[in-house]
């Protein structure tokens, strides 16, 4: 009779809690996957005598998480604590140095110090699982390391933040500015009473830092993610998207190119049929390209004590039945180091909204510009104050009017060349609004 795996529990929070439960629940199946049974039986957390609904009885608490790290009689660390260094870093390495394996939900201290803590596990023969980091109960992170490890990959990219896809769904559906939707979200619990991590795009950057290593096989860096946030939209924005056949979403792309991997996230424009433009209010999704397969895409919730537990239960399953897959998928020392990708070289087409002014000339001015940069218009559509839509050469009948177009694939230096110049001819008023295009 093989041994029951033996689980300690650092932080029980939402999550933490939850998996007490869940473990607790399916001891007879996972003990039927597993081959052997799963207990918890040491955990640690800031308060001992707070109510938590759980029956840990039999269940040694101790002092702090190093200590639990430390533990001989635990097999597995559970890390749910948070935050990107100390303690939950410290206590990581104290496990992984003792042989123990590793189960973490946390991305941000993955985003920091996943290679250097995948060295150790690979140094002491433990396992370090962290499946749900990045989309919660969405199994990207097998799917990326084991799924797909005979197919090249070509993009990855999706949406990774369920607060920004919450506001951008309400603003599209509702009308509502994003100040009006991120005040709702707030109330509801979706995003922090300081919610700058979540719609600044950095969660969502540290997240796709975590994808774009298992994908291409490079060293996690947060840093070389180039990051812009959902503030500057506007609901005039996801109308004109509408009309044109596209929603917005903020995604995460990591793409192969021929000067090396590219990393971004943005606000982005996809058709409204592509697989990720239905995914909607806090749902969370991914989508692969790869050699030989047509494009996955995964849907689930990306967040929740319930959602995120079942990731974490998963991977303690893994290691109860042996399995001991390298950290990113590859040993560390063939992980390939990537910078910033300069964003002036990325290609594609734009979606741009210029405030013109009703100046005799002006659609000829802006027309030329772009024509300076080679800048090709798919379409151009001038829309008046009283809703009525017409081309660029119609007469305007009042100042500003908002002239909407969108380009075939050209490089980000050229867009940002043309509206230089033509802010410096003052043919339009305020600052250019440009979100990217994501065709397939």
């Amino acid at each position: 009779m093989v041994a029951p795996l033996k689980v300690g529990i650092a932080g029980l929070g939402t999550v933490g809690a939850e998996v007490v439960r869940l473990i607790e629940r399916q001891q007879r199946n996972l003990s039927l996957r597993c081959g052997r049974g799963v207990r918890v039986v040491a955990v640690t957390a800031r308060s001992k005598a707070r109510k938590r609904g759980l029956d840990l009885g039999g269940v040694t608490w101790a002092r702090n998480p190093l200590a639990l790290a430390n533990d001989p009689e635990i097999d597995v660390f559970v890390e749910l604590m948070g935050g990107a260094d100390d303690p939950a870093l410290s206590a990581i390495e104290a496990a992984l140095r003792n042989g123990k394996s590793v189960v973490t939900a946390n991305k941000a201290l993955i985003a920091k110090h996943g290679t250097r803590l995948a060295a150790l596990a690979e140094k002491h023969g433990g396992a370090l699982n962290y499946e749900a980091a990045v989309g919660a109960a969405i199994p990207v992170i097998k799917t990326l390391r084991e799924g797909l490890a005979g197919t090249s990959i070509h993009r990855v990219y999706g949406i990774l933040n369920g607060t920004c896809n919450y506001i951008l769904t309400r603003m599209e559906r509702e009308g509502l500015s994003f100040a009006e939707c991120l005040k709702d979200a707030q109330r509801l619990g979706y995003a922090e009473a300081n919610p700058s991590f979540d719609v600044d795009g950095h969660d969502t950057a540290q997240k796709l830092s975590i994808l774009a290593s298992l994908a291409f096989g490079t060293k996690v860096n947060q840093k070389a993610v180039y990051v812009e946030g959902i503030s500057s939209i506007a609901p005039e924005d996801l109308r004109a998207a509408d009309e044109l056949g596209y929603r917005v979403k903020l995604l995460g792309v990591a793409v192969r190119t021929e000067t090396g991997i590219e990393q971004r996230v943005h606000p982005t424009m996809v058709p409204r049929t592509s697989s990720i433009a239905q995914v909607m209010d806090v749902t969370n999704a991914v989508t692969v390209d790869g050699d030989g397969i047509p494009p996955i895409t995964l849907v689930g919730p990306g967040a929740g004590g319930a959602a995120t537990a079942s990731a974490v239960v998963a991977d303690i399953a893994d290691i109860a039945r042996g399995v001991r897959a390298l950290p990113f998928g590859r040993p560390v020392d063939r992980l390939k180091m990537t910078t910033k990708a300069p964003m002036r070289r990325h290609e594609g087409g734009y979606y741009i909204r210029l405030m013109a002014r009703d100046l005799a000339g002006t659609a000829a001015t802006i027309a030329t510009r772009l024509a300076e940069q080679k800048i090709s218009i798919e379409s151009i559509v001038q829309r008046h104050p009283d809703g009525d839509r017409a081309g660029a050469g119609a007469t305007a009948k009042s100042s500003p009017v908002p002239v909407i177009l969108i380009t075939y694939a050209t490089s980000e230096d050229a867009v940002h060349r043309a509206l230089q110049a033509v802010q410096q001819d003052r043919v339009i008023t305020g600052r250019p609004q440009v979100i990217r295009i994501e065709k397939n």
